[in-house]
């Protein structure tokens, strides 16, 4: 990606950088333990020996492979699935646009890329945990990066508790994110929270890799229309579905 705004380049960081490391280590773990035992059968059982040496390189090729996915989806993957993410809300360029869960600005700062008059608001806990260098530094200096500095606001808050009143948004947006809410009841309320806060006629779009079926149960409870949930997507690892709906009325300023 080439620098836009200040002539640094935007670093989105890694996700869940401890599931990284963890594959990382297994498959290494299972290499390793292939050849060993290889190794100490080699000299009295030396087709045996094959065997355990074969499964050790299969198991370690699975796991360091699921980790090169995941650091690929990182660095390549996800910047180009916010393009398709962000293209299933018809922009004005005048909205109100929310990012629950923004991290280091991804969403947040592609939706103002496409904005002309409005605001993105990104609300977030900051756990590093899920993201390499989720801190709200970080994400202005990508908003700075990108050129959107001026049409950015970043906000602490929790999912489950968005600290903004009814109706406040034209669309509300999150990729990855509801997933780590453990439980069932945390994960509902946060949607039902986005619902809360979106305006009359306003879009939500909902990109997670589990849940999406809940989060669409919760939806049409709330009273949302054309709520969808799309088949897999392979463009980022591991694979996602995309959750869109719409609330029943008029949008402001539609005839």
């Amino acid at each position: 990606m080439s620098a836009i705004g200040n002539g640094q380049r935007p670093d989105y960081g890694i996700d869940a950088p401890g599931v990284i490391r963890r594959l990382a280590l297994t498959g290494l773990g299972g290499l390793a333990a292939g050849q060993t035992i290889f190794k100490v059968l080699r000299p009295s059982f030396p087709r045996l020996a094959r065997v355990p040496q074969a499964l050790g390189l299969l198991y370690g090729l699975w796991f360091l492979g699921s980790a090169g996915l995941m650091v690929w989806s990182s660095k390549v993957g996800k910047l180009r699935e916010r393009e398709r993410l962000l293209d299933a809300i018809p922009w004005r360029g005048e909205e109100t646009v929310l990012d629950v869960g923004c991290g280091r600005g991804l969403l947040l700062t592609g939706a103002a890329r496409r904005l002309t008059g409005g605001k993105a608001i990104g609300v977030d806990i900051w756990q590093e945990v899920d993201q390499s260098g989720n801190r709200p530094e970080a994400t202005w200096a990508n908003a700075w990066a990108e050129g959107v500095a001026g049409r950015v606001r970043v906000v602490d808050g929790d999912a489950r508790r968005l600290p903004f009143g009814d109706q406040s948004f034209d669309a509300v947006v999150s990729h990855m994110v509801l997933h780590n809410i453990r439980d069932g009841e945390g994960r509902r309320q946060a949607v039902a929270e986005i619902a809360r806060v979106l305006k009359p006629g306003g879009r939500l779009v909902i990109q997670d890799m589990r849940h999406t079926e809940e989060y669409c149960d919760v939806l049409r409870r709330a009273g949302m229309t054309e709520v969808e949930r799309s088949s897999r997507r392979f463009g980022v690892f591991p694979p996602v579905r995309r959750v869109t709906g719409r609330k029943p009325g008029r949008v402001d300023g539609e005839a």
